[in-house]
């Protein structure tokens, strides 16, 4: 039997290898995690906690418009960029240091250096020179920004969300190109902050894959808060004249603007790692191919989170932690469960979603009944913001299962989490019926939808 310097050897000091590398430890494994950027990953430090803070920032604005019609008056606002950005690091920076007290504290070795593999048991530290044996490795590296799907000339005058989050200055005029969750929010955010904003996106409607209801929804949102959404387009070139950027589209248009920043789509970080070396196989853009246990054709390397290019979020990549760890560990073998998980794209007003979409339910041979609610808010009768809500079930006819809630509204991601408990456990709309309201609340529309909106059959094979 080989003597291994560690049972575990986990590459990437994110949700996910921090997870794995606690478990593994505190089930008196001997375990080791490489980092060499800053521990947090891809959600604390440039990601989901980052964002979610300065959407609060953005929705100040609104907040003061609306206070009026409950009898406050606000002086004259003032927003100041510099100050949201350091107090921004000064947390992402805590955040980072409780995931390295956490991991010490479970007894997990920790080098602050880049990691890669010579062949499928050993770990080269570039930055030391250090090599260790493990019988065990995780690869936990997530994801990164990618320029891929726009290659035209100019594109190296633009930005990502990474570089978004470290800007000196708040641009006056921002171009965001995309139109999935990152592009989505961040359009948000500029514009919320007072920028001029102008989303550009290369498909008919934002956020592919969302149910087509909260698409719309959104859509004259945006229009009516005055974010300028450009749909249908694609970029050809992009000049830098001085600190102006101009883009050129097909349809012939030339926009204006002082930053450029590209959502436009995601790659996971298996460059340079050494895993070629290792025999492990790789997708189409890079990901690390496993199997519902997150192994790979490399029977002791295994991959979690961003860097398989499953399903990118957060929790996914903690719930494919505790999978391994059980399953490696704990001589409990535990299969990734990505089924009903509940997401969110924290626009103005929200979009969250859980289980099944209208058409996906069709697609896959259900019948279905679509129950819906479209309504004003209540704190929108005295504020007067021109800004609706809608909740939407989507119900099997047969059995009356809930198979997906969609929620376009205020606060829709606090409300989504616990919606996604009940479809877990396999809630039927006479359960929800049963259920009281809580009122007066936006979520009472959950259990007080009664009459069908319409139904919808599969379409014939």
């Amino acid at each position: 039997m080989p003597n291994y310097d560690f049972d575990l050897f986990v590459i990437g000091g994110g949700s996910g290898g921090v997870r794995a590398s606690r478990m593994a430890a505190l089930a008196g494994k001997r375990v080791a995690i490489a980092e060499e950027y800053q521990f947090g990953g891809t959600c604390v430090i440039r990601g989901c906690i980052p964002k979610k803070l300065f959407v609060y920032a953005a929705q100040y604005g609104e907040d003061f418009e609306d206070a009026a019609g409950f009898g406050w008056t606000v002086p004259e606002r003032h927003f100041d960029w510099t100050m949201l950005v350091a107090n921004k690091d000064k947390e992402i920076a805590r955040l980072s240091d409780l995931y390295v007290q956490n991991v010490k504290k479970a007894g997990v070795e920790i080098f602050y250096d880049r990691a890669e593999l010579n062949d499928a048991h050993t770990v080269h530290l570039r930055k030391s020179g250090k090599r260790f044996t493990a019988e065990h490795v995780l690869i936990a590296t997530g994801g990164r920004p990618s320029r891929d799907a726009l290659d035209i000339p100019g594109v190296e005058h633009c930005i990502s969300s990474n570089e978004a989050f470290y800007l000196k200055n708040l641009p006056r005029r921002v171009i965001v190109v995309g139109g999935g969750y990152i592009a989505v929010e961040f359009a948000h955010i500029f514009h919320g902050l007072g920028c001029d904003a102008t989303l550009v996106y290369r498909g008919p409607k934002v956020l592919r894959g969302f149910d087509e209801d909260m698409r719309d929804c959104l859509m004259a949102e945006m229009k009516k808060t005055g974010l300028r959404v450009l749909c249908n387009r694609n970029f050809t070139r992009i000049d830098k004249r001085r600190d102006e950027l101009f883009a050129f589209t097909d349809h012939n248009e030339v926009l204006e603007a002082d930053t450029i920043m590209l959502a436009v789509g995601r790659r996971p970080n298996t460059d340079g790692l050494g895993l070629e070396s290792a025999g492990v196989g790789l997708g189409k853009k890079g990901e690390v191919m496993v199997d519902e246990f997150s192994r790979s054709n490399v029977p002791n390397i295994f991959a979690i989170g961003d860097v398989t290019n499953r399903l990118q979020l957060t929790p996914v990549a903690i719930h494919d932690a505790m999978c391994f760890a059980r399953t490696v560990f704990e001589n409990a073998p535990t299969p990734v469960d990505h089924h009903l998980v509940p997401t969110a794209v924290f626009s103005r007003p929200e979009i969250a979603s859980v289980g099944r979409t209208e058409e996906r339910a069709l697609e896959a041979g259900y019948a279905i009944d679509i129950y819906k609610s479209t309504f004003r808010p209540l704190k929108h009768t005295l504020s007067g913001r021109d800004t609706r809500s809608q909740f939407k079930l989507v119900v099997d006819a047969k059995t009356e299962r809930v198979l997906g809630c969609h929620i376009f509204g205020f606060d829709a991601a606090e409300i989504i989490q616990i919606v996604a408990v009940a479809l877990k456990i396999g809630a039927t709309k006479t359960q929800f019926d049963a259920t009281i309201a809580l009122h007066p609340t936006a979520a009472e529309e959950l259990v007080t939808m009664r009459g069908k909106a319409y139904s919808r059959a599969p379409k014939a094979a």
